[in-house]
């Protein structure tokens, strides 16, 4: 069980968590502030999955060969995810709010 919630629930959560706010930054704040939220969000994302690795190897004690891999994997589909959504969201902004972006 802990397996799932640390390998697979948290990077997908983490993860929804970032697009989530991305997304709230990009429509309120414009894609230059985004641009910066992206920075940050990836080095947030890098201490987060820092910190997952060593809660579950280091703390719980999980198998560093089952875990680290479904940990990994979670966390880069999650990513490819994210791009498509990001990517589906660019592709459908409406005209008048792509004009106050430029």
């Amino acid at each position: 069980m802990i397996y799932f919630m640390l390998g697979v629930l948290a990077p997908v959560l983490l993860n929804l968590l970032h697009m989530v706010v991305g997304i709230y930054v990009v429509v309120q704040r414009g894609s230059m502030i985004s641009l910066g939220f992206t920075g940050i969000s990836f080095v947030t994302k890098t201490l987060g999955m820092l910190f997952l690795t060593w809660l579950g190897v280091g703390y719980f004690e999980l198998d560093m060969r089952i875990f680290v891999p479904l940990l990994t994997f979670f966390w880069f589909f999650t990513h490819i995810i994210e791009a498509l959504i990001q990517h589906y969201i660019q592709q459908n902004v409406p005209e008048h709010l792509q004009a106050l972006q430029k």
